[in-house]
């Protein structure tokens, strides 16, 4: 009896191809809005938490000045820079501690073969690859001598690389920043766009001591990179960071620190977690549409209803039961709903791949909400169905073949 059903709710849709059509198209629109919307949403906390790993694994930053950022007009109070003997200090006191480097950076204009590009210059040690992820495309890291003696060598991202010795690894070759010439000993692999949309492989990596002694002509220190050991608890390591500082800075029982300890993990789960309530919030808003094609779905029914009247009565005077001529219509109204849903699977993955490509960022197909998105469809059919079945099951026989 069902396989008979459901072959006559088919032919009934196809009697009124173009009518079926724009009753499943808000159905589409729905699926295809929500499936797209969470895909993207899903596909841009990965490219976050990619980006925040990118930064380094289990990475503490910690910089000087009581205020990490301020609003809009707002001066944040700046502590004293730090020293390379702090990050000694962390190294060798701090336990739960893989790698730690100092980190004083500028930015000024670097010129090779004939060209000159504007980039970030980074003074550091090896321990700044590590707690950083760095790997190395060709070359070497900085030796012992190199470090100690403040040697004219460096390290340059895939940026500098490509606008400076264009086909070319530039490994082997000079590169003067601002008045001092340095042998390129190395390039490092590409890490691309940053997590806050900065270029992270637009840089030049000196030795601490040569940067500061042959390009700032200072000391400072901006930043202290601590990279974690596998399953170290960060509150612990930071606090005895805190400690240890505070210690070194000479700051009374009563004062405020003068530098921040920032977790990155810490910060990617709460980028994460606003780009998931984000997702929710739109997949909400495009599930209204569901809705909308479900009351259109109702509508057409109920038209439908009131067309074939005369043939209800017809089939029930000849003895049809109610509950056949309320599956019939039932299955109807689920069929249009459920090839909406698919449909829209489909241009859902067309869009969410192809929006993924334009937006930079991963896509992520979820077989989860695709199904649910599916059942939902399937599931307005019963909903907005059941109404113009019962009404059209409920017809007296005699009354529906004197229709006209």
């Amino acid at each position: 009896m069902f396989f008979t059903t459901f072959v006559l709710a088919w032919r009934s849709i196809r009697r009124n191809l173009l009518r079926s059509f724009l009753t499943v198209l808000g159905i589409v629109i729905g699926v295809a809005a929500v499936i797209t919307m969470v895909t993207l949403g899903q596909g841009a906390t990965l490219a976050i938490q990619n980006q925040i790993a990118g930064l380094g694994s289990n990475l503490l930053q910690v910089r000087p000045g009581q205020r990490l950022m301020g609003g809009p007009g707002s001066t944040g109070f700046y502590g004293p820079s730090f020293r390379e003997s702090d990050a000694e200090a962390i190294a060798t006191q701090i336990g739960g501690v893989r790698a730690v480097a100092p980190e004083a950076r500028t930015s000024t204009t670097v010129v090779a073969n004939g060209r000159n590009w504007s980039s970030s210059v980074i003074g550091s040690h090896n321990g700044w690859l590590q707690t950083g992820n760095w790997q190395l495309r060709e070359g070497r890291e900085f030796s012992a001598d190199e470090l100690r003696a403040g040697a004219a060598v460096c390290l340059i991202g895939e940026t500098v690389r490509r606008e400076l010795y264009g086909s070319r690894s530039g490994v082997g070759e000079q590169l003067r920043v601002r008045q001092m010439s340095c042998e390129v000993i190395g390039l490092l692999e590409s890490k691309g766009q940053g997590a806050f949309g900065n270029d992270q492989d637009d840089l030049v990596l000196l030795p601490i001591r040569t940067l500061q002694r042959r390009v700032t002509g200072n000391t400072r220190v901006q930043t202290l990179l601590v990279s974690m050991q596998d399953g170290s608890d960060a509150a612990r390591v930071s606090a005895g960071i805190t400690e240890l500082l505070r210690e070194r800075r000479k700051l009374a029982e009563g004062d405020d620190n003068n530098f921040n300890v920032l977790d990155t993990k810490q910060l990617a789960d709460t980028l994460s977690g606003t780009t998931r309530v984000m997702t929710t919030l739109l997949g909400a808003v495009a599930a209204v549409s569901l809705l909308v094609g479900g009351i259109g779905i109702m509508n057409i029914m109920l038209v439908s209803v009131t067309e074939r009247t005369r043939e209800i009565g017809l089939r029930l005077a000849i003895g049809a039961l109610e509950r056949e001529v309320l599956l019939q219509f039932l299955v109807e109204a689920v069929v249009l709903s459920s090839l909406g849903g698919l449909i829209g699977m489909a241009l859902a993955a067309l869009a969410s791949f192809g929006l993924a490509g334009v937006m930079d960022m991963p896509y992520v197909f979820q077989p989860g909400i695709n199904l649910l998105a599916f059942l939902f469809s399937a599931g307005i059919g019963v909903l907005f169905g059941y109404f113009p079945a019962r009404r059209a099951a409920r017809l007296d026989p005699i009354e529906a073949l004197r229709h006209e």
